[in-house]
């Protein structure tokens, strides 16, 4: 058993706080934590090693996943329940809205899209953590698969192909390349990086992490997740021909019943190009 895994469970049987069914489901997701964090990069944590940056990692992990609220907000009690029993309670912010989490409403019409300009990009001194922006922006990437991304491997003429150890869950899955936009990026990245990926050859996945972090806060830059909040509508729009509820364009209620079937269409696809099992989270990105 990973020493981190191991830990908890020693805190768990150490710390018998509330009801039986409120310890097994706190031992449950702390398990779930643990494992999480090594899939993250995290692969030498202990119990009283947590700090901020795995906080902020494991909540922009959930929140790509489309956890409803009251998931989201039962495993922040859980990490800051970790974070009292190792006197690290300044860990984890006090409120959830520090992390964006919504007090009642997970799936609304407002839009959380974001985009990066010239200007933006500027600000970065680091070229790969631009680039990986760029793809980010471009193809919809998630940041993990944006800093491990191949271009000589990826790069399958009309679509991407991602390779299961960059994705979410290690599930490959294909990303179509459909503008001029699209290809000139891709020519740039082969001819920069050839074979080679996203992270300069003297670094490691965490510690090119680490960089896109401190770049982008110090560019002013946050919430980059709003790059594929930002895609999903464009590919919406592309799709269906009209905008995506979050982005001002009619309700599903308001849709007719063809409309309807376009707009379930798009989001199965939508769905599939970003990484995701279920096409009810896409209502997370475009609005419902």
């Amino acid at each position: 058993m990973r020493d981190l895994n191991y830990q908890l469970k020693q805190i768990c049987r150490n710390n018998r706080d509330g009801s039986y069914r409120t310890q097994a489901s706190r031992e449950r997701i702390l398990t779930l934590i643990a494992d999480q964090l090594k899939e993250l990069g995290f692969r030498r944590m202990g119990a009283r090693t947590l700090r901020p940056k795995h906080v902020e990692a494991l909540v922009e992990r959930w929140q790509d996943e489309g956890l409803a609220p009251a998931t989201l907000k039962n495993r922040m009690s859980v990490l800051r329940w970790w974070a009292a029993k190792v006197d690290r309670r300044h860990v984890v912010h006090r409120s959830n809205d520090d992390y964006g989490i919504p007090a009642r409403q997970f799936i609304t019409n407002d839009s959380k899209a974001r985009s990066v300009t010239a200007d933006d990009l500027d600000r970065i001194p680091d070229t790969h953590v631009r680039w990986s922006l760029e793809l980010q922006q471009a193809f919809g990437l998630r940041r993990e698969e944006a800093i491990k991304f191949r271009p000589a491997y990826a790069d399958q003429g009309d679509h991407l192909l991602l390779k299961a150890s960059w994705t979410k869950g290690g599930k490959a899955r294909e990303v179509p390349i459909r503008t001029p936009e699209q290809r000139a990026l891709l020519e740039r990245l082969h001819q920069s990086v050839g074979k080679g990926s996203l992270i300069p050859d003297h670094l490691s996945y965490r510690q090119q992490v680490r960089r896109y972090e401190r770049y982008t806060a110090d560019a002013g830059l946050s919430r980059m997740h709003g790059l594929r909040h930002a895609y999903a509508q464009r590919r919406y729009r592309e799709l269906t021909g009209w905008e995506a509820p979050a982005a001002g364009g009619p309700r599903q209620q308001a849709l007719s019943r063809e409309e309807r079937r376009i707009d379930r269409e798009a989001r199965e696809v939508i769905s599939r190009e970003l990484g995701h099992e279920r096409e009810q989270i896409v209502a997370v990105y475009c609005g419902r």
